[in-house]
């Protein structure tokens, strides 16, 4: 294939070379986005056959682990041995994993090719970003950004209804094994049309010491913050242990990455007032919406009363507003050419759908839900995607893997933080929201045994929890307006402890809005001096 222009000069020829590769990465974006949404729903239907209860969490964890720490390290490889030698392995074990996550005959296997197909999955979004930058100059990237956003929101859309479709369907392997044909169909066009994208000026070494530390400092970080609060107390030997430990290896990490040659991370990135800013907009943006979007499933299912299905529906506004969000985003950045003006109102509108949020009551239907969330999602979708254009204008082509797979890794990290630190919240304010919503009566007459058994809002989520504590009661006189007192209760605390979960992620959206005040603008440039290098194994 021959070299490619700068994007805003390219020929109808050139044009036609580079959209084949671009729809390789989104189906490669795609098939990764919906491998998640699609799992989410399968995954009661998969405890049934596989037994495990216990471990159910870790299918997720396994799989949130793999991706999130080998997203630098991936990144980094890619800046020195070529964008599609690390795509295609990513994808390949990604297939892989799935072949063998359907294949699964235990719970512990499961797990084990879960993490499999995150450590391919972890290759997927940050090099097709940095994929991006290296076919469009910065003033282009916005529209693309916004058509890989708008990927992501579809499969959140369509994900739980074809994991369910599928699961009833086929049954639960097929939603693993769906994967393939999808699969090999992107392997094939990017092997065949994608060149290398190397820069031919970078050295070969791999930092290899560099990238077991980041990972032996993320991996007890990010069981910390998963573990804290459920499975250990926040002020456990465990969780301070790990903590300590990931903070420990952390400096070890940034010691040693400052004299490294080819560093996986370059702790000097940060010294660019631009990336630095954005990784800490994006880290804040991760634990405060993704944080807070978690919960409102809960909400709607516990607080109005909406089944599993229903709740997924509501979130549908959401991701229809983001699409749209980053569409409009894309478009305004391409046409005015700066971005810092659409960061700031992507944060307001974003701050706006955590306030009507947060003013929701036990008397709010699902239509209320879904204003906010048509708000919230426009400015997440305005907002989320702008910040890898960001940093790779601020920086030079042979860069755009590390700087581009650094913004995807702290803001996991974000995300991963700020489902904890609300859990927390939750969990910490459920039992004396309880108790305080209930009339002196009431809790004098219920025994402290059911108090104790039944003190969380799983009564309202689970018809078998529901059936153990209505057999409790109807033990207990005046049984039946007992239990009615208690479910109310239960779902006017779980409503006032949710109201806490989206008041931290309105202060977490405000202290993001601030560090956007700081954020430097340069001009986005139309044009990038380095053409696509020719094609070649």
């Amino acid at each position: 294939m021959s070299a490619v222009a700068p994007a805003e000069v390219m020929t109808q020829q050139e044009t036609r070379n580079v959209w084949p590769i671009m729809s390789g990465v989104l189906l490669a974006l795609l098939v990764a986005s919906l491998d998640q949404t699609v799992v989410s729903t399968a995954m009661p239907k998969v405890i049934a056959s596989l037994q495990g209860f216990d471990r159910y969490a870790w299918v997720a964890t396994a799989y949130m682990l793999a991706s999130t720490v080998t997203v630098p390290i991936y990144g980094k490889l890619s800046d020195i041995i070529g964008r599609k030698r690390v795509f295609l392995f990513g994808n390949i074990v990604f297939l892989l994993g799935s072949i063998l996550s359907g294949a699964s005959q235990s719970m512990n296997q499961l797990i084990l090719f879960r993490g499999l197909q995150g450590l391919g999955a972890g290759a997927t979004m940050p090099i097709a970003f940095a994929i991006v930058g290296d076919l469009f100059p910065p003033r282009e990237r916005g529209k693309i950004q916004g058509l890989t956003g708008a990927v992501w929101g579809l499969s959140a859309i369509i994900g739980p209804a074809l994991g369910g479709w599928i699961t009833d369907g086929p049954g639960w392997r097929w939603v693993f094994y769906i994967n393939v044909p999808i699969g090999i169909i992107t392997i094939g066009v990017l092997a065949v049309l994608m060149p290398p994208m190397r820069q031919s000026n970078t050295s070969s070494k791999v930092d290899w010491l560099g990238a077991v530390l980041l990972v032996c400092s993320a991996v007890p970080l990010l069981l910390a913050f998963t573990w804290a609060g459920s499975t250990y107390p926040w002020g456990s030997v465990q969780i301070i242990g790990l903590l300590a430990v990931a903070v420990a290896i952390g400096w070890v990490f940034a010691r040693y990455e400052m004299t490294a040659e080819q560093p996986i991370l370059d702790p000097r990135l940060f010294r660019n007032p631009i990336f630095a800013d954005s990784v800490l907009i994006t880290f804040l943006i991760g634990a405060g919406m993704f944080g807070a979007i978690s919960y409102i499933p809960l909400f709607v299912q516990g607080v109005i009363g909406a089944s599993a299905t229903g709740s997924g529906a509501v979130l549908t506004p959401l991701m229809v507003t983001a699409i749209a969000g980053s569409v409009i985003s894309g478009q305004l950045m391409s046409r005015l050419g700066r971005y810092r003006n659409i960061a700031l109102a992507g944060l307001l509108i974003m701050m706006a759908g955590t306030v009507i949020m947060a003013r929701l009551t036990i008397n709010s239907t699902t239509t209320d839900v879904a204003i906010g969330m048509v708000v919230l999602g426009l400015g997440l979708g305005l907002g989320m995607s702008l910040y890898t254009v960001v940093v790779q204008n601020a920086f030079s082509r042979d860069k755009l893997g590390q700087v581009t797979s650094a913004l995807t890794f702290f803001r996991s990290i974000g995300g991963t933080i700020g489902i904890a630190v609300m859990g927390s919240f939750l969990t910490g304010n459920f039992s004396s929201a309880l108790r305080s919503h209930m009339a002196p009566a009431a809790r004098a007459a219920i025994p402290q045994s059911v108090m104790n058994q039944f003190s969380n809002p799983q009564v309202l989520l689970s018809s078998e929890t529901y059936a153990r504590l209505k057999a409790e009661f109807a033990h207990l006189p005046d049984g039946h307006a007992l239990l009615q007192a208690f479910t109310a209760a239960t779902r006017a605390a779980l409503a006032s402890s949710l109201h806490d979960v989206f008041l931290v992620g309105l202060a977490i959206s405000g202290l993001a809005f601030i560090a956007a005040l700081f954020l430097q603008e340069i001009p986005l440039r139309g044009r990038d001096s380095v053409s696509l290098p020719d094609q070649a194994a």
